[in-house]
């Protein structure tokens, strides 16, 4: 009997639980800004998920925001914005490998910064076009979160 109890009050606290379905979509070139957003994000994540719901997130980076996703940003960035890139990268890593936040880069922007595409993280998705994949996560039921 306590089984079946155990049972319910699980499956009652699950149907409770609330999604949060979001995408954050950058193309600010900001370095200080974008990696204070990168940790909102995360906060955010972390509050939802404190409080027992889901947080279903994906970033999409396309223009000055996209130097974070290269291996050899160092290379590309000026060096008063190298702390704030470097924050930023080790703060989507954390988001894509611990919490499976989809991280999507818009190979344009990438042509237009000069980054080859070998040079990005292994966990990056490359998009023909980001602006297409912001709107089918749109239609999906994600809400549009943007950093200009």
């Amino acid at each position: 009997m306590k089984k079946y109890i155990f049972l319910i009050v699980g499956l009652v606290s699950l149907m409770q639980a609330q999604e949060y379905k979001s995408v954050f979509d950058c193309s600010s070139d900001n370095a200080r800004f974008v990696m204070s957003r990168m940790n909102l994000i995360e906060r955010t994540m972390g509050m939802i998920e404190q409080n027992g719901d889901k947080a279903d997130f994906a970033i999409t980076l396309h223009g000055g925001c996209v130097p974070m996703v290269s291996n050899v940003y160092d290379e590309i960035v000026p060096d008063e914005d190298m702390p704030y890139i470097k924050m930023a990268q080790e703060t989507i890593t954390r988001l894509a490998q611990k919490k499976k936040v989809k991280i999507i880069v818009c190979a344009m922007s990438l042509n237009a910064n000069a980054i080859d595409e070998k040079e990005i993280l292994p966990f990056i998705q490359i998009s023909k076009n980001s602006f297409i994949d912001t709107i089918g996560l749109q239609n999906k039921g994600y809400a549009l979160m943007t950093f200009k």
